[in-house]
């Protein structure tokens, strides 16, 4: 049985394995589309960011897209906690 360990309210990861880049790019999902809740534009652009970055192809594209329906402070807080993020990850 695998085993959950939650480093954060929105962060869990399944045991000791690494966060991958597609895992990241699929939390953007379930935020930009409101999966687990309501919808979240500033904590999928952050996963998507983070996702990008890692190395995932279609991230970077799917925060363009979000990003013209968020404004310049939504989209500052959400590249804010990106770093905040990647500093404790």
């Amino acid at each position: 049985m695998a085993r959950f360990e939650i480093h954060s309210a929105d962060m869990a990861a399944m045991g000791e394995k690494p966060v991958t880049a597609d895992i990241l790019f699929q939390m953007g999902l379930d935020s930009a589309c409101g999966r687990n809740g309501e919808t979240d534009l500033i904590t999928a652009h952050k996963w998507f960011n983070i996702a990008a970055l890692k190395g995932n192809k279609n991230a970077a594209q799917y925060r363009k897209e979000i990003s013209g329906e968020m404004s310049p402070s939504q989209i500052a807080e959400a590249q804010r906690t990106a770093r905040e993020w990647l500093s404790m990850h």
